[in-house]
């Protein structure tokens, strides 16, 4: 598990601001801090691929360079999963796309949370990289249901999750259900309300990117 905020970088700055009541006011920044840590953790992530030695043809001659062998899968989870998406994106901007759209149910009660899941679009995942990626990983049911929806599109080879910011008990969740994959996130926060929401958390990623749904 790689967590930023046990690393100085710019990267704990994006998060500060994401989670700052006062900041979260200016939804286009909201927006491009979660693309913005997008971007660092796919670069993080593109550390772990296979490479191949590549050679380029310069106006001055030849330069040898490292190149992916492979470009992942990225699968958002929509809405509020588009914006940290686009920094994914952004560095793999030859990759192939998966969809989902998942919801809490209004009807769930406290952390009995029901999810609801209503639409897919994926390429074929077999024997592919995929990362998953949602800003907020609380109980971890939705990115769950997520994954095994996605598994009727072929079954990869590498899996890795990435978030924002988790919960403990949505990180525990995840490894006691899915075998083998990496988990990538901004900060770890200790603790579920009695609604499911992650404490401190940031709020509803969702809302605060794209308006507050009725």
């Amino acid at each position: 598990m790689f967590v930023l905020t046990q690393h100085n970088t710019v990267g704990n700055q994006f998060l500060a601001e994401l989670r700052s009541e006062e900041i979260q006011k200016d939804s286009m920044r909201f927006r491009k801090n979660l693309e913005r840590l997008g971007e660092i953790l796919a670069y993080e992530i593109s550390k772990t691929f296979s490479y191949h030695k590549a050679h380029i043809k310069t106006p001055l001659g030849m330069a040898s360079v490292n190149l992916m062998n492979q470009q992942p899968i990225l699968a958002t989870i929509l809405r509020a999963g588009i914006p940290f998406y686009q920094g994914f994106l952004n560095y793999f901007d030859k990759s192939g796309s998966a969809f989902v759209a998942a919801y809490r149910a209004s009807e769930s009660a406290g952390r009995e949370v029901e999810i609801k899941m209503e639409y897919f679009a994926s390429p074929s995942l077999e024997g592919q990289t995929l990362i998953l990626i949602d800003p907020m990983l609380a109980t971890g049911k939705s990115l769950l249901q997520t994954y095994e929806s996605l598994l009727k599109y072929g079954k990869p080879a590498v899996v890795h999750v990435a978030s924002v910011v988790a919960s403990k008990p949505g990180i525990e969740f995840l490894k006691s259900r899915i075998q083998n994959f990496s988990l990538w996130v901004g900060d770890v926060d200790e603790e579920l309300n009695e609604k499911a929401y992650i404490v401190p958390g940031l709020g509803d990623a969702g809302d605060l990117a794209f308006g507050a749904k009725l």
